[in-house]
């Protein structure tokens, strides 16, 4: 009965553990502007479907994502410069997107300001 009790103990202590944790998990929102970091809506992305986005040498945002641009996509910048973006899922749900440390598969515009464009993932 002892160990019983004890193996109903671990198990309730176990699950809110888990409930806890779920319940500081923080949602994804949409980004917001201040001062000088403005946000823009559904900026310019070159998508796999596009050709130029397997081109080397043209130096614009590159976004890989299943959803392409067909949903909502909002990102910070700073002077024409992308920072941060989000873009929903399937539910509307805003999800940040990963940006690489480089725009893969460009080689040029990172003497650009900001670095120049970069290449964001859905990770979702």
């Amino acid at each position: 009965m002892r160990i019983l009790t004890r193996t109903l103990s671990v198990a309730a202590l176990a699950g809110a553990t888990v409930l806890a944790a779920a319940g500081t998990a923080v949602a994804e929102e949409w980004p917001s502007g201040n001062g000088a970091v403005s946000v823009v809506e559904q900026p310019d992305f070159l998508v796999p479907s596009d050709g130029e986005f397997w081109n080397p040498l043209v130096a614009e945002n590159r976004l890989t994502s299943p959803y392409g641009e067909s949903t909502r996509i909002e990102c910070t910048q700073f002077h024409g410069v992308l920072l941060e973006c989000w873009q929903a899922d399937a539910n509307g749900n805003p999800h940040k997107l990963t940006e690489l440390p480089f725009n893969f598969p460009a080689i040029t515009g990172s003497s650009a300001p900001g670095g120049g464009p970069s290449h964001f993932v859905f990770l979702g």
